[in-house]
């Protein structure tokens, strides 16, 4: 198909593509990668009177280190986060999840903003974001404050941030010590999205699990972490046995997605399994 009719812009500053945002409201679609809004408009799901092209505005694709903290511009591509030898070497598990979004094409259009302010269910960053708590920065109108990913994802396809808001930058910590991460799915054939996916960070000091995090995708209508897992492991020594005792409580508390792909019932056995598998796969990473 083909779009409704729109205007085009594409403004060469921040402030002038959040007054745009900000004069046009709801009538106006900010355009990064494209790869979730082109499609969208195609079918007509959403026919935005402005499209507002945030490519041409300067800086918003850097990946530079600032003490303790990695700062990712939202404009960063997939193919940017997974060839990235400062992550790679400071925080491995963006381009662990980056390299097995979509395909080639996919990685080389698609943004890591794009992908987290569209917030699908069955996107694979926002699980990479909750398990190293990032935080996003917005910026609008008012001024720029940072979102906690724990915050940041609140519905299906719904995020914090204000319709007269633009995500600008991914801060995430530096990992340092013995640390492990890993990110597995398992994907939908077709797109490549996850009909589950897992990610994990942790830490071990003499054996034990000092840190942990995760994140799981494709379960429920928006990316969330298992406390209860998390909990059951922190602080203990990773043992197999446990990991499996503790990922089985990854599905609790959710109501998981049911669809065409998957039904509720094996989602949840897949959250639970991929889980295990994770967190056994970053441990090893680290040492254990």
């Amino acid at each position: 198909m083909i779009p409704a009719p729109f205007d085009y812009m594409a403004p060469a500053t921040l402030d002038e593509a959040i007054r745009a945002l900000s004069s046009h409201g709801e009538g106006a679609r900010l355009l990064s990668g494209g790869h979730s809004l082109l499609p969208m408009m195609k079918l007509r799901l959403v026919s935005p009177k402005l499209l507002i092209d945030l490519s041409k505005i300067p800086g918003l694709s850097d990946i530079k280190q600032e003490g303790d903290k990695l700062t990712i511009g939202a404009l960063a591509t997939h193919y940017q986060i997974e060839s990235s030898e400062l992550l790679k070497e400071k925080c491995p598990l963006l381009p662990q999840t980056a390299k097995v979004i979509g395909d080639v094409q996919v990685r080389n259009r698609g943004t890591i903003g794009g992908s987290l302010a569209h917030a699908d269910p069955a996107a694979d960053m926002p699980a990479a974001m909750l398990a190293l708590g990032a935080e996003l920065q917005a910026r609008g109108p008012q001024g720029e404050h940072w979102l906690k990913a724990d915050d940041f994802f609140v519905a299906l396809m719904s995020t914090a941030l204000t319709p007269t808001e633009v995500l600008t930058a991914i801060r995430v910590p530096v990992l340092s010590g013995r640390c492990g991460t890993a990110y597995l799915k398992v994907p939908q054939k077709a797109s490549g999205f996850a009909i589950v996916g897992v990610a994990v960070r942790l830490k071990v000091e003499r054996q034990l699990c000092t840190e942990i995090g995760v994140g799981i995708t494709g379960l429920d209508a928006r990316p969330f972490r298992p406390r209860r897992v998390e909990g059951q492991l922190k602080g203990k020594k990773l043992a197999p046995a446990l990991i499996e005792e503790a990922s089985s409580q990854a599905s609790q508390g959710v109501d998981p997605l049911d669809d065409i792909h998957a039904s509720a019932e094996f989602r949840a056995h897949l959250a639970c399994l991929y889980t295990s598998r994770a967190i056994l796969e970053a441990a090893r990473k680290a040492g254990i």
